[in-house]
């Protein structure tokens, strides 16, 4: 018998259900969901980027656009302490933002990594794969670039991030203290029509080394999408999750018929093999398939995602992951 305690929520309305924090869900049908479009988000501020999303979508818009609007929703937003304004800096009290987009429709992508100056990453990740032929730019050159394709600087360092900054640098005055936090926002959009997309944004681990780039914007790594099978993103300890190729991973595994759930399952075991049950090892993925199942699954600690089906949007709890034996 697998011994999981994570919630997984069941894709056909006929047939899932909703699990209670520690509760054991229902494994999802792989049935088409009732309604679409259908948006996954990491961590409850996903509700609000599902909410936007959910908007573009009904106005014209397509998954990419819904995606990338939607994460938008959380780099504008200061009291976020993970992501783009309000996201903390690195252990030198310089902001550093990571985003991806990926279009399952064409599998083109746009990345950009340790961008300094801009409030909103994943615009400037739009752009780099829609007028440049390079998948990822990085430093320098992805704020030179922002600044080729007309983005003005901004001030990226909130009020909040630097309070939390000059309180940190006084107990580690020499700026040794381990990183922070690491709730990306991913977000997987499934529009009426059937294409799929899907974006991720970061400012990374608080107090990180300057240059550290975790799996966030990374194609294959933070996020993944296929219109013949689905999408995926990811959150959590990026250098785990890079290390099992995780999106992709659970992307190929929807690809030879596993459920959402079933895939995600087998991603995360994947890192519990390699780390143990070690409450410090934070990795969760959220996916959607073709049809509109969904899962979710988390090691390390309790986790939250934001899913819109239709109308209606709901944040779900899931439990850690155990691994199989």
């Amino acid at each position: 018998m697998r011994r999981r305690t994570f919630l997984l929520r069941g894709a056909a309305a006929g047939v899932g259900f909703l699990a209670s924090a520690g509760v054991r869900g229902q494994e999802g049908s792989g049935k088409a969901a009732t309604e679409l479009p259908v948006i996954i988000s990491t961590w409850p501020f996903g509700k609000a980027a599902n909410l936007e999303a959910l908007q573009i979508l009904q106005s014209g818009g397509t998954a990419l656009d819904a995606v990338e609007r939607g994460v938008m929703t959380a780099e504008a937003n200061p009291a976020i302490s993970t992501v783009g304004y309000g996201g903390f800096p690195n252990r030198d009290g310089d902001v550093e933002l990571d985003a991806a987009v990926f279009d399952g429709s064409t599998l083109d992508g746009g990345a950009v990594c340790a961008l300094t100056g801009y409030r909103h990453p994943v615009q400037v990740a739009r752009k780099v794969m829609e007028n440049s032929p390079h998948l990822i730019l990085v430093g320098d050159g992805a704020r030179s670039f922002a600044k080729e394709q007309g983005f003005s600087d901004e001030e990226t360092l909130s009020d909040g991030a630097r309070a939390a900054y000059q309180k940190w640098l006084k107990k580690h005055p020499d700026r040794l203290g381990e990183p922070e936090g690491h709730d990306t926002l991913g977000q997987v959009a499934l529009s009426s029509q059937g294409s799929i997309a899907a974006a991720c944004t970061t400012s990374g681990m608080a107090w990180k080394l300057p240059g550290r780039v975790g799996d966030s914007p990374i194609v294959g790594h933070g996020l993944y999408a296929d219109d013949s099978v689905g999408g995926c993103v990811a959150t959590g300890m990026g250098e785990e999750i890079s290390k099992v190729c995780g999106s992709f991973l659970v992307v190929e595994r929807m690809r030879q018929g596993a459920t959402p759930e079933e895939a995600i399952e087998e991603a995360l075991d994947r890192i519990l093999m390699r780390k143990g049950q070690n409450p410090a090892v934070q990795a969760a993925f959220v996916a959607l398939s073709k049809s509109g199942a969904w899962g979710a699954g988390a090691i390390g600690s309790r986790f939250h995602y934001a899913l819109t089906r239709g109308n209606q949007t709901e944040v779900i709890e899931v439990k850690p992951q155990m691994r199989r034996g």
